[in-house]
């Protein structure tokens, strides 16, 4: 047997919220609509990846999604246009990324990284 995708799902009142926040930061498109799930994706090929932690890195809160970008600093323009609070970082980390994070509408804490 063969994993052949991982997905995350983030509880949402109103899941029309995310379209702002994923579509207008990350450049991720609507590619499933149900109404009461929205699913949003890319056209990158991507790993499979699951992390379990005690802790996030440097003492900080494990965060619930981590979205690795190849141009941090144009993900850090975006939040920083549409008012959105950087709760950690930017930061360059000891083991080779440059971080930050920031909570989408419904909460949910994200590592957003790119590898140096």
């Amino acid at each position: 047997m063969k994993v052949k995708r991982i997905v995350s799902n983030i509880t949402a009142v109103n899941p029309d919220d995310a379209k702002a926040f994923y579509e207008s930061i990350f450049g991720l498109k609507l590619v499933m609509d149900h109404g009461w799930i929205k699913t949003y994706s890319s056209d990158e090929s991507m790993n499979t990846q699951l992390s379990v932690a005690s802790e996030g890195g440097s003492g900080t809160a494990v965060p619930n999604l981590s979205i690795e970008v190849d141009d941090l600093d144009t993900a850090i323009n975006r939040v920083t246009a549409a008012n959105i609070n950087i709760e950690y970082g930017p930061v360059t980390e000891p083991w080779g990324v440059r971080r930050f994070y920031v909570r989408d509408p419904f909460g949910t804490l994200i590592n957003v990284l790119e590898h140096e």
